[in-house]
């Protein structure tokens, strides 16, 4: 290294981003990921016992996947170098494998290739890199946002092993935040400030798991707020609002509040106005409200209050609950919409809310009443001599593939529990019982 790269590595140190001067250099470091990086885990394990194998980082953006990258350097006895694929050519990974041979052949020693954002490399580029990776020649750690099953050549995958990285949690952010305002070495420690309850849980909130972002809006509150009478910068509500450029919504996530809107929002999907819905549905997403949360609430009105009116309804709701949770913020929330316009637009019922009410309660009131005897198993040894299936009428060797038995135990013939609405498909279902029962028997 010469004096001007030895000048710029010491400046790096002190004028770099706060969200890059504060990365870890060990992993005891590391905040959050614990489900690949704790103790007993086996990333743990092959960083600290320099025995590392090729593998892809996969995780949304300030997950930390540049972070373990650079812990791993500086934990291992190989050499590290580092590319992105955004501006890597051809030539710099000819250099970059010259390089490793040299390593390998002059000095035994290993190479570790970093490639950010490897998912912007061509089949092509990824192609090249496959025989060396192969032979040992380099060790490959990949970093990408996007699906890796998508994006990396699965040969490329064969060879590797993917860990993925989960958004950060609000406990992990806060720790973070913390460790920003009050670090002399590395943080902001020696500027003398000190950030609010209300601001540390706003920050920690509206960041949604990126660390990045947060310590992105801290360094700037703290550089850019005037010292109070006391010497200190107060990092306030209203400061970190406005570094973060979100404005502060009204919405404690255990508060009146919190119910309120959720409430309104099913009550709109209820009440069919998909406006009000997708509005509240805005108003959760702004202030950080947990999108797992909103699907389920969304799974249970479609059930709830769209039933077999629309028996798609759910099945939307469903798809979409797994979709937000492979695919995060901020699509989801395209995710989210949809599914809050379809159930809200949906035909309504709450026919299996009053046909299961009603059953519990009729089980709860009374005896258990035997099954009729033609609707036992008759499949074990013997069920036939204790009467068990005998009479059973097989309903696809009928007419309409329907034929009049009695179902409900003794005592309870007669009863009706799902009464389908004249709404959307349950109209279908009630034409149905009228065309095969000749009356509509569930009135």
């Amino acid at each position: 290294m010469d004096l001007f790269e030895y000048m710029r590595e010491q400046k790096k140190e002190t004028e770099s981003p706060l969200a890059s001067r504060l990365r870890p250099t060990t992993l005891d470091e590391m905040v959050g990921q614990q489900h690949i990086i704790g103790k007993d885990k086996l990333l743990y394990r092959a960083i600290k016992a320099d025995k590392l194998s090729s593998i892809i980082l996969y995780g949304p953006p300030g997950t930390g996947k540049t972070t373990l990258a650079k812990v791993i350097a500086n934990s291992t006895s190989a050499e590290f170098l580092q590319m992105n694929a955004t501006s890597a050519g051809k030539k710099d990974m000819e250099d970059v494998i010259a390089k490793a041979k040299n390593n390998m052949g002059m000095f035994g020693k290993k190479t570790i290739l970093f490639i950010d954002e490897i998912h912007r490399f061509n089949k092509g580029q990824q192609d090249y890199l496959l025989p060396f990776v192969e032979d040992g020649t380099i060790i490959l750690i990949g970093a990408t946002t996007e699906n890796p099953y998508f994006e990396v050549n699965g040969a490329l995958l064969s060879r590797s092993i993917i860990f993925e990285l989960k958004s950060l949690e609000k406990e992990d952010i806060k720790t973070l935040i913390l460790r920003a305002v009050n670090d002399t070495q590395k943080g902001m420690g020696a500027y003398h400030a000190v950030i609010d309850e209300d601001a540390l849980d706003f920050l920690a909130d509206i960041s949604n798991g990126d660390a990045r972002a947060a310590l992105t809006a801290v360094e700037l509150g703290i550089l850019t707020t005037e010292r109070s009478g006391d010497g200190l910068i107060h990092i306030t509500l209203s400061v970190a609002s406005e570094c973060i450029q979100k404005r502060v919504v009204k919405y404690d996530k255990s508060g009146d509040n919190h119910y309120d809107t959720v409430s309104a929002f099913i009550k709109s999907m209820r009440g069919s106005d998909p406006d009000a819905a997708v509005y509240y549905l805005a108003r959760m997403l702004y202030a950080g409200e947990d999108i797992k949360f909103i699907a389920r609430r969304i799974m249970i009105c479609a059930s709830e209050d769209v039933s077999n009116a629309d028996p798609m309804a759910l099945v939307v709701a469903t798809s979409a609950a797994q979709a937000v949770e492979r695919i995060g913020m901020p699509e989801a929330q395209i995710i989210l919409a949809q599914a809050v316009t379809y159930v809200a637009s949906a035909p309504k019922s709450n026919s299996a809310v009053t046909a299961i009410s009603e059953a519990m309660e009729t089980v709860k009131n009374t005896m258990t009443a035997p099954v009729p005897p033609h609707l036992q198993d008759a499949h074990y040894k013997s069920s036939s001599k204790l009467g068990h299936g005998v009479g059973y009428k097989y309903a696809h060797d009928y007419p309409n593939h329907y034929v009049e038995q009695q179902y409900l135990p003794d005592g309870l013939t007669g009863r009706k529990f799902y009464r389908p609405s004249e709404n959307g498909y349950e109209k279908q279902i009630r034409e149905y019982f009228h065309k095969i029962k000749g009356e509509y028997s569930h009135e």
